[in-house]
Protein backbone atom coordinates (compact mmCIF):
# COMPACT_ATOMS: atom_id res chain seq x y z
CA UNK A 1 0.00 0.00 0.00
CA UNK A 2 1.35 3.42 -0.90
CA UNK A 3 2.04 6.18 1.60
CA UNK A 4 -0.61 8.27 -0.19
CA UNK A 5 -3.28 5.60 0.34
CA UNK A 6 -2.38 5.26 4.02
CA UNK A 7 -2.61 9.03 4.45
CA UNK A 8 -6.00 9.12 2.72
CA UNK A 9 -7.29 6.35 5.00
CA UNK A 10 -6.16 8.24 8.11
CA UNK A 11 -7.87 11.40 6.87
CA UNK A 12 -11.06 9.43 6.20
CA UNK A 13 -10.87 7.92 9.71
CA UNK A 14 -10.61 11.38 11.28
CA UNK A 15 -13.63 12.56 9.31
CA UNK A 16 -15.52 9.43 10.32
CA UNK A 17 -14.78 10.02 14.01
CA UNK A 18 -15.95 13.63 13.71
CA UNK A 19 -19.25 12.43 12.27
CA UNK A 20 -19.92 9.57 14.69
CA UNK A 21 -19.92 9.36 18.52
CA UNK A 22 -17.10 6.81 18.62
CA UNK A 23 -14.04 6.91 20.87
CA UNK A 24 -10.61 5.71 19.76
CA UNK A 25 -10.96 2.70 22.05
CA UNK A 26 -14.31 1.80 20.48
CA UNK A 27 -12.85 2.28 17.01
CA UNK A 28 -10.07 -0.20 17.85
CA UNK A 29 -12.53 -2.67 19.32
CA UNK A 30 -14.97 -2.55 16.41
CA UNK A 31 -12.42 -2.45 13.60
CA UNK A 32 -10.07 -5.00 15.16
CA UNK A 33 -7.05 -2.70 14.88
CA UNK A 34 -4.39 -3.00 17.58
CA UNK A 35 -4.64 -0.02 19.96
CA UNK A 36 -0.87 0.56 19.91
CA UNK A 37 -0.93 0.79 16.14
CA UNK A 38 -3.94 3.10 16.18
CA UNK A 39 -2.15 5.70 18.30
CA UNK A 40 0.74 5.92 15.84
CA UNK A 41 -1.48 5.73 12.76
CA UNK A 42 -3.57 8.70 13.86
CA UNK A 43 -0.35 10.66 14.49
CA UNK A 44 0.75 9.96 10.94
CA UNK A 45 3.54 7.67 12.13
CA UNK A 46 3.16 4.42 10.20
CA UNK A 47 5.86 2.55 12.11
CA UNK A 48 5.88 0.77 15.46
CA UNK A 49 8.64 -0.24 17.85
CA UNK A 50 8.85 -4.01 18.37
CA UNK A 51 11.62 -4.82 20.81
CA UNK A 52 14.72 -2.97 19.63
CA UNK A 53 13.48 -2.63 16.05
CA UNK A 54 11.34 -0.05 14.28
CA UNK A 55 9.08 -1.79 11.75
CA UNK A 56 6.37 -0.63 9.35
CA UNK A 57 2.79 -1.10 10.49
CA UNK A 58 1.40 -3.83 8.23
CA UNK A 59 -1.00 -2.92 5.43
CA UNK A 60 -3.66 -5.21 6.90
CA UNK A 61 -4.32 -2.74 9.74
CA UNK A 62 -4.97 0.07 7.28
CA UNK A 63 -7.22 -2.23 5.25
CA UNK A 64 -9.20 -3.10 8.38
CA UNK A 65 -9.74 0.57 9.11
CA UNK A 66 -10.78 1.24 5.52
CA UNK A 67 -13.21 -1.70 5.53
CA UNK A 68 -14.76 -0.61 8.82
CA UNK A 69 -15.47 2.97 7.75
CA UNK A 70 -16.40 1.98 4.18
CA UNK A 71 -13.47 3.76 2.54
CA UNK A 72 -12.50 2.36 -0.86
CA UNK A 73 -8.74 1.93 -1.25
CA UNK A 74 -8.97 0.49 -4.74
CA UNK A 75 -11.02 1.28 -7.81
CA UNK A 76 -14.58 0.07 -7.40
CA UNK A 77 -16.25 -1.72 -10.29
CA UNK A 78 -19.60 -1.98 -8.52
CA UNK A 79 -21.70 1.05 -7.73
CA UNK A 80 -24.16 1.18 -4.87
CA UNK A 81 -27.65 1.46 -6.30
CA UNK A 82 -30.57 2.57 -4.07
CA UNK A 83 -32.82 -0.35 -4.98
CA UNK A 84 -36.33 -0.74 -3.62
CA UNK A 85 -34.96 -3.42 -1.30
CA UNK A 86 -32.26 -1.09 0.05
CA UNK A 87 -34.74 1.70 0.70
CA UNK A 88 -37.10 -0.66 2.51
CA UNK A 89 -34.35 -2.22 4.67
CA UNK A 90 -32.88 1.14 5.66
CA UNK A 91 -36.30 2.56 6.52
CA UNK A 92 -37.15 -0.46 8.67
CA UNK A 93 -33.79 -0.43 10.46
CA UNK A 94 -33.98 3.30 11.10
CA UNK A 95 -37.50 3.05 12.48
CA UNK A 96 -36.62 0.08 14.69
CA UNK A 97 -33.51 1.85 16.00
CA UNK A 98 -35.22 5.13 16.80
CA UNK A 99 -38.14 3.46 18.56
CA UNK A 100 -36.28 0.52 20.15
CA UNK A 101 -38.64 -1.97 18.53
CA UNK A 102 -38.42 -5.46 17.08
CA UNK A 103 -38.67 -6.12 13.35
CA UNK A 104 -38.28 -9.03 10.96
CA UNK A 105 -37.07 -8.37 7.41
CA UNK A 106 -37.40 -11.09 4.80
CA UNK A 107 -36.30 -11.02 1.19
CA UNK A 108 -34.90 -13.04 -1.68
CA UNK A 109 -31.38 -14.39 -1.62
CA UNK A 110 -29.02 -11.93 -3.29
CA UNK A 111 -31.24 -8.85 -2.90
CA UNK A 112 -28.65 -7.03 -0.77
CA UNK A 113 -29.86 -7.71 2.79
CA UNK A 114 -26.41 -8.28 4.28
CA UNK A 115 -24.83 -5.47 2.27
CA UNK A 116 -27.41 -2.94 3.46
CA UNK A 117 -27.22 -4.14 7.09
CA UNK A 118 -23.45 -3.59 7.03
CA UNK A 119 -23.96 -0.19 5.42
CA UNK A 120 -26.37 0.74 8.22
CA UNK A 121 -23.83 -0.42 10.82
CA UNK A 122 -21.14 1.76 9.19
CA UNK A 123 -23.44 4.76 9.54
CA UNK A 124 -24.31 3.86 13.16
CA UNK A 125 -21.10 2.31 14.51
CA UNK A 126 -21.35 3.18 18.19
CA UNK A 127 -24.31 0.99 19.07
CA UNK A 128 -25.17 -1.33 16.17
CA UNK A 129 -24.20 -4.99 16.49
CA UNK A 130 -24.57 -7.52 13.66
CA UNK A 131 -24.60 -11.22 14.52
CA UNK A 132 -24.21 -13.63 11.60
CA UNK A 133 -26.28 -16.75 12.28
CA UNK A 134 -24.59 -19.94 11.13
CA UNK A 135 -26.37 -23.10 10.06
CA UNK A 136 -24.84 -25.05 12.96
CA UNK A 137 -25.27 -22.33 15.61
CA UNK A 138 -27.20 -23.24 18.73
CA UNK A 139 -28.51 -20.77 21.29
CA UNK A 140 -25.28 -20.71 23.29
CA UNK A 141 -23.25 -20.06 20.14
CA UNK A 142 -25.36 -17.00 19.29
CA UNK A 143 -25.16 -15.66 22.84
CA UNK A 144 -21.37 -16.03 22.79
CA UNK A 145 -21.22 -14.21 19.44
CA UNK A 146 -23.31 -11.38 20.89
CA UNK A 147 -21.19 -11.19 24.04
CA UNK A 148 -18.13 -10.97 21.78
CA UNK A 149 -19.63 -8.07 19.85
CA UNK A 150 -20.44 -6.32 23.12
CA UNK A 151 -16.94 -7.08 24.47
CA UNK A 152 -18.38 -8.75 27.58
CA UNK A 153 -16.52 -11.60 29.28
CA UNK A 154 -19.30 -13.96 30.39
CA UNK A 155 -18.71 -16.97 28.13
CA UNK A 156 -18.67 -19.61 30.89
CA UNK A 157 -21.92 -18.58 32.55
CA UNK A 158 -25.27 -20.28 31.94
CA UNK A 159 -27.47 -19.30 29.00
CA UNK A 160 -29.99 -17.52 31.24
CA UNK A 161 -27.14 -15.67 32.96
CA UNK A 162 -25.75 -14.63 29.56
CA UNK A 163 -29.14 -13.22 28.58
CA UNK A 164 -29.36 -11.24 31.84
CA UNK A 165 -25.83 -9.90 31.36
CA UNK A 166 -26.58 -8.85 27.79
CA UNK A 167 -29.85 -7.23 28.84
CA UNK A 168 -28.20 -5.25 31.65
CA UNK A 169 -25.46 -4.00 29.32
CA UNK A 170 -27.90 -2.97 26.60
CA UNK A 171 -30.22 -1.17 29.02
CA UNK A 172 -27.23 0.74 30.40
CA UNK A 173 -26.32 1.81 26.85
CA UNK A 174 -29.85 3.07 26.29
CA UNK A 175 -29.89 4.95 29.59
CA UNK A 176 -26.68 6.70 28.52
CA UNK A 177 -28.22 8.13 25.37
CA UNK A 178 -27.42 5.40 22.84
CA UNK A 179 -29.91 3.67 20.53
CA UNK A 180 -28.64 0.07 20.69
CA UNK A 181 -29.57 -2.14 17.77
CA UNK A 182 -28.94 -5.88 17.52
CA UNK A 183 -29.25 -7.39 14.04
CA UNK A 184 -29.32 -11.14 13.49
CA UNK A 185 -28.36 -11.69 9.85
CA UNK A 186 -29.22 -14.90 7.96
CA UNK A 187 -31.75 -15.54 10.73
CA UNK A 188 -33.46 -18.27 8.71
CA UNK A 189 -30.89 -20.57 10.35
CA UNK A 190 -32.23 -19.83 13.85
CA UNK A 191 -33.42 -22.92 15.67
CA UNK A 192 -36.33 -23.12 18.10
CA UNK A 193 -34.30 -22.42 21.29
CA UNK A 194 -32.74 -19.33 19.70
CA UNK A 195 -36.16 -18.09 18.62
CA UNK A 196 -37.46 -18.61 22.15
CA UNK A 197 -34.49 -16.64 23.49
CA UNK A 198 -35.48 -13.85 21.12
CA UNK A 199 -38.87 -13.78 22.82
CA UNK A 200 -37.09 -13.44 26.17
CA UNK A 201 -34.84 -10.67 24.84
CA UNK A 202 -37.91 -8.94 23.44
CA UNK A 203 -39.60 -8.99 26.84
CA UNK A 204 -36.66 -7.45 28.69
CA UNK A 205 -35.42 -5.06 25.98
CA UNK A 206 -38.56 -3.81 24.22
CA UNK A 207 -38.38 -0.04 24.44
CA UNK A 208 -34.66 -0.21 25.24
CA UNK A 209 -33.12 -1.85 22.18
CA UNK A 210 -34.02 -2.60 18.56
CA UNK A 211 -33.98 -6.32 17.74
CA UNK A 212 -33.98 -7.06 14.01
CA UNK A 213 -33.98 -10.45 12.31
CA UNK A 214 -32.98 -10.45 8.65
CA UNK A 215 -33.32 -13.51 6.43
CA UNK A 216 -35.14 -15.21 3.60
CA UNK A 217 -38.81 -16.11 3.85
CA UNK A 218 -37.65 -19.46 5.27
CA UNK A 219 -37.42 -17.59 8.58
CA UNK A 220 -41.10 -16.73 8.76
CA UNK A 221 -42.07 -20.10 7.27
CA UNK A 222 -40.12 -21.83 10.05
CA UNK A 223 -41.74 -19.70 12.75
CA UNK A 224 -45.22 -20.39 11.35
CA UNK A 225 -44.45 -24.12 11.09
CA UNK A 226 -43.31 -24.25 14.73
CA UNK A 227 -46.38 -22.26 15.75
CA UNK A 228 -48.70 -24.75 14.04
CA UNK A 229 -46.97 -27.52 15.98
CA UNK A 230 -47.46 -25.47 19.16
CA UNK A 231 -43.77 -25.69 20.01
CA UNK A 232 -42.89 -24.18 23.38
CA UNK A 233 -42.46 -20.42 23.28
CA UNK A 234 -43.22 -20.01 19.58
CA UNK A 235 -46.91 -18.92 19.81
CA UNK A 236 -45.82 -16.28 22.34
CA UNK A 237 -43.04 -15.10 20.01
CA UNK A 238 -45.39 -15.03 17.02
CA UNK A 239 -47.86 -12.82 18.88
CA UNK A 240 -45.10 -10.31 19.54
CA UNK A 241 -43.74 -10.14 15.98
CA UNK A 242 -46.83 -10.87 13.88
CA UNK A 243 -47.30 -7.28 12.74
CA UNK A 244 -43.59 -6.44 12.66
CA UNK A 245 -42.73 -8.61 9.64
CA UNK A 246 -41.59 -6.65 6.60
CA UNK A 247 -41.36 -8.56 3.31
CA UNK A 248 -39.06 -6.85 0.81
CA UNK A 249 -40.14 -6.10 -2.78
CA UNK A 250 -39.19 -8.72 -5.34
CA UNK A 251 -35.99 -8.23 -7.31
CA UNK A 252 -36.22 -6.28 -10.56
CA UNK A 253 -34.82 -8.87 -12.95
CA UNK A 254 -34.27 -6.28 -15.68
CA UNK A 255 -31.48 -4.81 -13.49
CA UNK A 256 -32.06 -1.55 -15.34
CA UNK A 257 -30.34 0.61 -12.71
CA UNK A 258 -27.22 -1.56 -12.84
CA UNK A 259 -26.79 -1.99 -16.58
CA UNK A 260 -26.46 1.53 -17.92
CA UNK A 261 -23.87 1.54 -20.69
CA UNK A 262 -23.76 -2.26 -20.98
CA UNK A 263 -23.72 -3.67 -24.52
CA UNK A 264 -27.18 -4.88 -25.61
CA UNK A 265 -26.27 -8.53 -26.17
CA UNK A 266 -24.53 -8.77 -22.80
CA UNK A 267 -27.43 -7.01 -21.12
CA UNK A 268 -29.89 -9.61 -22.46
CA UNK A 269 -27.57 -12.44 -21.40
CA UNK A 270 -27.29 -11.04 -17.86
CA UNK A 271 -31.05 -10.61 -17.58
CA UNK A 272 -31.56 -14.21 -18.69
CA UNK A 273 -28.89 -15.84 -16.54
CA UNK A 274 -28.66 -13.77 -13.34
CA UNK A 275 -31.39 -14.26 -10.77
CA UNK A 276 -30.41 -11.55 -8.28
CA UNK A 277 -28.08 -8.62 -7.57
CA UNK A 278 -25.51 -10.89 -5.95
CA UNK A 279 -25.14 -13.03 -9.07
CA UNK A 280 -25.00 -9.91 -11.23
CA UNK A 281 -22.13 -8.64 -9.10
CA UNK A 282 -20.29 -11.96 -9.29
CA UNK A 283 -20.44 -11.87 -13.09
CA UNK A 284 -19.73 -8.23 -13.80
CA UNK A 285 -16.98 -7.32 -11.32
CA UNK A 286 -14.34 -9.87 -12.44
CA UNK A 287 -15.28 -9.28 -16.08
CA UNK A 288 -14.93 -5.50 -15.75
CA UNK A 289 -11.61 -5.90 -13.98
CA UNK A 290 -10.28 -8.18 -16.71
CA UNK A 291 -11.65 -5.98 -19.49
CA UNK A 292 -9.75 -3.02 -18.08
CA UNK A 293 -6.55 -5.06 -17.58
CA UNK A 294 -6.58 -6.39 -21.16
CA UNK A 295 -8.11 -3.30 -22.76
CA UNK A 296 -10.95 -5.38 -24.22
CA UNK A 297 -14.58 -4.33 -24.74
CA UNK A 298 -17.09 -5.71 -22.26
CA UNK A 299 -19.22 -7.98 -24.45
CA UNK A 300 -21.22 -11.15 -24.00
CA UNK A 301 -18.45 -13.25 -25.56
CA UNK A 302 -15.79 -11.64 -23.38
CA UNK A 303 -17.79 -12.23 -20.18
CA UNK A 304 -18.34 -15.87 -21.12
CA UNK A 305 -14.62 -16.25 -21.72
CA UNK A 306 -13.77 -14.76 -18.30
CA UNK A 307 -16.27 -17.09 -16.62
CA UNK A 308 -14.92 -20.10 -18.51
CA UNK A 309 -18.21 -20.60 -20.33
CA UNK A 310 -16.72 -20.37 -23.79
Amino acid sequence: MTLENKTLIVAAVETYLEQHPLSQSELCSKSGVNARYMINIRKGDFTIKEGTKIIDIADKWFNRLADFIGFETEKSYWKTVPTDQMKSILATLKDAKQNAETAIITGDTGCGKTFVANLFAQKNPADTYIIKVGSSDNLNDLLIKLLGKLKIQAYKSSKSSKIRTISSYIRALSENGHEPTIIFDEAEYMKQPALCALKELYDVLNGWCALVLIGTDQLTQNIEKLKRKNKAGIPQLYRRIKFRIRALPTIDRTFKDFLNGIETGLKRWLQTNCENYGELHDVLVPAMREAERTNQPLTEDFVKMVLGLK
